[in-house]
């Protein structure tokens, strides 16, 4: 029954948020391979896109003592990332959490695990990722656990500081390094892609001959 509580991290600079939360994960997808969490990770609250600085945490399966005492310590633009240590059965995430994470500022949270309350999380309009809900939750256990450490949320790695992005089609992380090339890259991407989807739309344009894809395939044909 130990707690292994490291500082918190160095938050993502305001301008680079601003620039991730323009961009889509799904766009990232198109090259990055690494940094997606699960696509069983999916949203309570459809149509939301959100960006904030990774605060992680580990927590054993019944037991929420260390989640409570870390709404103490978020910050505003804080994204809480909760690793449940491969349990599935207790909803350590609801109506209460929900309240005080919001009321601490932070932006959203990934639970690798079920959630509970959804009415109460959808009436405080608090953006959550999770595997899904169950009836069935922690208590205040004090069997310890452990904040800003890495864990793995969603078969990834995730750091304490990392960037997050999640949004309807699912949550990846980046380190603090790479986010403002990566997100000018997949702004550039997405405004190249409103232009072709443009053309194929308004101008006739094949999308097969947009991308390519056609010439492959009749040059395999010949």
């Amino acid at each position: 029954m130990t707690y292994k509580i490291k500082p918190m991290p160095t938050q993502i600079p305001a301008e680079h948020l601003s620039l991730l939360a323009q961009c889509e994960t799904a766009t990232l997808g198109h090259w990055r391979q690494f940094g997606f969490l699960s696509r069983q990770i999916q949203p309570l609250i459809p149509r939301r896109r959100v960006v904030g600085t990774a605060v992680t945490i580990a927590i054993p399966g019944p037991d929420s003592t260390l989640l409570h005492h870390l709404l103490s310590l978020i910050r505003p633009g804080d994204f809480v990332i909760v690793d449940r240590l491969h349990d599935d059965r207790y909803a350590c995430w609801g109506g209460g959490v929900t309240v005080g994470a919001k009321a601490a500022g932070a932006v959203g949270a990934v639970v690798d695990g079920p959630c509970t309350d959804l009415e109460e999380i959808e009436a405080s309009d608090f953006p959550m990722w999770c595997r899904g809900i169950s009836p069935i939750t922690t208590r205040i256990y004090d069997l310890g656990g452990a904040i800003n450490v890495p864990v793995s949320v969603g078969n990834t790695v995730v750091m304490p500081g990392d960037a997050v992005l999640a949004d309807e089609s699912g949550v990846v992380v980046l380190s603090p390094d790479e986010v403002e090339a990566e997100a000018r890259k997949a702004i550039e991407t997405q405004i190249r892609g409103k232009d072709r989807e443009a053309s194929v739309r308004d101008t006739g344009v094949k999308l097969g001959d947009l991308s390519g894809a056609s010439a492959k395939v009749l040059a395999k044909l010949a």
